[in-house]
């Protein structure tokens, strides 16, 4: 059983193998922060929905499938890089740089960029593989295989495979289907839910309702491949926070990912939800009210036994993480400090965690961090009033 067919005939700008030639190794834009020290391989171009409405990643593009034997070039390509790699070395990261440049100068101009990967992939033990670009599960099942079989063919020390995926797409794939990938080697799936409430997915065309988002997430569970959920806090803006984080919780409940990863809204104006704004439509949460949201959806979580993760720069609090259910009390704390913090050392932590110059809430305690944010305060112009502006403009260059 495979997908239906016109899943693949409405997808725009399909390749195969008898379109443009191989134009040598490619990797995308974006990975989780997870997959730092992971090889990128890109399967897809771009995304194939490209609609959501707060994502500015791929807009202006288009969307297209890489033919595998382009991916297999690539794959061979670092493999021949791995293996002059250690001969080169005693062991990773024993590399001399002389070395190193002697090898890359010795390189035609098309092997560069794939010997560039190698190299920040072997220094890195070469552990884990993820796939690209925004979601490689559109791929025909019997295809992805033919590429996971040849990464555990030449690299068979990788321990993780992990690829993003759309609830929408893995909804239509038969479950005989993603156990055959999981028995290949995919073996942790990145999924966007953002949200479980049906108005916020709505309005922020993401193109699956919360029962799609809750069966895909069980059936990958169900193959056996860990699920990492992406929670959203403010998408919901001021007049639906409350119940985005109470439909969220709820669906993170029935689902039980192995990880919820927390991605707080930010928007670059190059977004249609930065439209949204200007419009009036969309009213973006202060952080003190991100933080009340997060709460309320820390306190309807049960039965969630998995790892919730605080990894990534636009989150307010890096330290909200923890194992669950274990970890709830300690992170429910950690907000109830923050929300009835004097306002001042509040406007502090808010500026300094933005600004780079603080990193937990115990960083207000050190004279000399709380002077430096001061400091920049005074310079920048920054006050209680205008810290919402000013935070927002800090965090949109993150993105």
């Amino acid at each position: 059983m495979d997908f239906s067919p016109d899943f693949f005939d409405n997808l725009p700008m399909i390749e195969n193998k008898a379109s443009a030639g191989y134009q040598g190794f490619e990797q995308g834009p974006i990975r989780p922060p997870s997959e730092a020290r992971s090889l990128l391989v890109r399967v897809t171009r771009n995304c194939h929905w490209n609609r959501c409405a707060f994502c500015p990643v791929y807009k202006g593009t288009c969307f297209s499938i890489r033919p595998v034997d382009h991916v297999l070039r690539d794959l061979d390509s670092v493999a021949r890089h791995v293996e002059k790699l250690a001969l080169l070395s005693a062991g990773p990261g024993l590399l001399l740089e002389e070395d190193l440049r002697a090898a890359f100068t010795a390189l035609p101009p098309e092997e560069t960029a794939s010997f560039r990967a190698a190299l920040s992939w072997y220094l890195s033990g070469m552990e884990a593989v993820f796939l690209q670009d925004a979601d490689s599960l559109v791929l025909r099942p019997a295809l992805l295989i033919e590429i996971l079989t040849q990464l555990k063919k030449l690299f068979p020390q990788v321990t993780r495979v992990t690829s993003y995926s759309r609830s929408a797409t893995i909804d239509r794939i038969p479950a005989d289907q993603l156990r055959a990938l999981a028995q290949a080697g995919l073996n942790r799936i990145h999924i966007g839910l953002e949200s479980g409430c049906d108005a916020v997915l709505t309005a922020m065309r993401k193109g699956a309702t919360k029962e799609v988002q809750i069966r895909a997430g069980l059936k990958v569970k169900e193959a056996g491949i860990e699920l990492s959920e992406y929670y959203m806090p403010g998408l919901g803006g001021i007049d639906l926070w409350r119940e985005h984080a109470q439909d969220t919780a709820d669906a993170m409940n029935r689902i039980n990912p192995d990880f919820i990863r927390l991605r707080t809204l930010a928007i670059p104006e190059r977004t249609p939800l930065a439209e949204e704004v200007r419009a009036g439509r969309f009213r973006k949460c202060p952080d003190l009210l991100v933080a009340e949201e997060i709460l309320l959806f820390l306190d309807i979580l049960e039965g969630v036994t998995g790892y919730l993760a605080s990894d990534h720069v636009l989150n307010l609090f890096p330290e909200l993480e923890g194992r669950l259910p274990g970890d709830l009390p300690r992170m429910r704390e950690l907000l109830w400090g923050f929300l009835t913090m004097d306002p001042e050392a509040r406007f502090i932590y808010q500026l300094g965690r933005r600004l780079g110059i603080i990193s937990r809430l115990a960083d207000i305690e050190d004279l000399e961090r709380k002077a430096e944010v001061l400091a920049e305060a005074r310079r920048i112009g920054a006050t209680p009033e205008n810290l919402d502006e000013i935070t927002d403009a800090i965090v949109k260059r993150f993105i």
